[in-house]
């Protein structure tokens, strides 16, 4: 089983990866899938229809305005946020889609797009259903796609028999498929965590360019805590619910300053860096997939915490800190889930939380067994969290909770290093109790608004 870093951590934007990048990236494909089509001159029109979480959430996930992008020829990681604003302006007035190698498509965002409040599809919460028709009105090709979560997107058929890359064939240096394959593989090499997935890395592409693609990927996280960190103001989506990073940042800064700090005051540190870029996220800014748009601020928190706060850190250690969490990161998704639509808030904050105490256990100098465990504590710990987002809106609890998740996740690490690396949980058996609650969860925790926090809201 291989799944890259750069498969885990993906760049993208707000406010998520599964219903906003993952249906972005859907209806690129499915023009990709028309502009093959050996009648593609006579495709006429566009449209598209959202079934399960991605219709009852998706109008405050912003993924109406997705498929559009998509439509528009965008990809999440190449989005030019002024041209492409320009551009759905002129969508709106002319419903005319221009695009290369077809003719011009008729497409009205506000009537050709659909939610369908129905039954789910069979092979996700998240399917989308793409079509093309003729002059006549005649279906021309239709695709039905699955958004799995972080930014992953499959069509129907692969969705029913996954290829042989997916299905972990391949012959990678380290292929191991759950936690307790990469520990025997780390004991009978002699090397770390982050040295195997390293080496499976290189197996794909050179040595350089998964360096500049580990210091790219650090450069946005860390941008985004930075422009999170600065910003003020109401989020989109009608909540009016206020930015808080840059005014706790501010006080945080004043307190060190005094030397007035309290102790618990590196709680406050982890929750500002977490909370600057899921605030980012919410407001449709450029975000990293770790592993999960929801969840995007737990790893580059708990990063920038060891960078800025820890004894010993070490700037050279950062790709050993994204590698280790991408290892367990892969884990998880080959064996449950890391969707909210399908896991609940434990696929994605609960993952988060489990890669990032990996992460920091690694370059804290823990061992192959200590770092399993702390990614098992984070993770046994979120067992059970429901997705439950306010209005649909990636903002509440989303965004505290990632703050919550990096306290979590350095309690898991910590705790972890006290011991030897033996304890009675394995990771492995914790993924699968996160898989069986997630098939168990009722469908109104999952991602579509119907439950929890979503509906028991102040009265005002």
């Amino acid at each position: 089983m291989f799944l890259s870093v750069f498969d885990v951590f993906k760049i993208g934007i707000g406010p998520s990866s599964s219903h906003t990048m993952g249906p972005m990236t859907a209806a690129a494909h499915f023009l990709d899938l028309l502009r093959r089509h050996p009648s593609r001159d006579d495709a006429a029109a566009l449209g598209a229809t959202l079934h399960g979480s991605l219709a009852f959430t998706g109008k405050g996930h912003a993924t109406d305005r997705a498929v559009a992008l998509g439509l528009l020829g965008w990809t999440p990681a190449e989005l030019d946020p002024d041209e492409a604003e320009r551009q759905l302006g002129a969508l709106a007035e002319t419903h005319l889609l221009r695009l290369y190698g077809l003719p011009p498509l008729a497409f009205d965002p506000s009537v050709d797009i659909v939610f369908d409040y129905g039954p789910p599809l069979p092979g996700h919460a998240n399917g989308l259903v793409f079509r093309a028709r003729d002059f006549a009105g005649a279906e021309l090709l239709s695709e039905t796609y699955y958004s799995i979560g972080g930014g992953f997107v499959v069509t129907a058929r692969e969705r029913e028999a996954p290829t042989l890359a997916a299905t972990g064939a391949s012959s990678w240096p380290y292929p191991f498929a759950n936690a307790a394959t990469m520990l025997r593989m780390a004991r009978e090499s002699g090397l770390s965590i982050a040295q195997m997935k390293r080496a499976n890395e290189v197996h794909l592409r050179p040595a350089e360019e998964v360096d500049r693609g580990l210091a790219q990927l650090w450069s946005v996280m860390n941008g985004c805590i930075e422009r999170g960190l600065s910003q003020e103001g109401e989020l989109p989506g009608g909540l009016r619910v206020r930015r808080r990073a840059a005014r706790i940042h501010r006080q945080l800064e004043a307190e060190r300053r005094s030397n007035r700090a309290q102790p618990h005051a590196t709680s406050d540190w982890l929750s500002v860096y977490a909370m600057a870029v899921n605030e980012e996220n919410a407001a449709g800014g450029r975000v990293v997939t770790s592993p999960t748009n929801g969840a995007a601020g737990v790893v580059p928190a708990v990063l920038r915490y060891y960078l800025d706060h820890c004894v010993g850190a070490e700037p050279g250690r950062i790709p050993d800190f994204l590698l280790t969490a991408a290892a367990i990161g892969g884990l998880i998704k080959h064996n449950a889930s890391i969707s909210g639509a399908e896991a609940g808030c434990q696929g994605e904050v609960g993952s988060a939380a489990a890669m990032a105490a990996a992460g920091l256990c690694a370059v804290l100098g823990g061992s192959p067994e200590q770092i399993e465990n702390a990614a098992e504590i984070a993770l046994e710990h979120h067992l059970g969290m429901t997705c439950d987002p306010a209005a649909g809106l990636v903002q509440v609890p989303c965004i505290e909770r990632n703050g919550i998740g990096a306290i979590k996740a350095v309690a898991a690490a910590s705790l972890a290093l006290r011991g030897d690396g033996s304890h009675f949980m394995p990771l492995d058996n914790c993924i699968e109790a996160m898989r069986q609650t997630g098939e168990a969860m009722n469908e109104r925790f999952k991602e579509t608004s119907l439950g929890g926090l979503a509906v028991n809201l102040p009265e005002c």
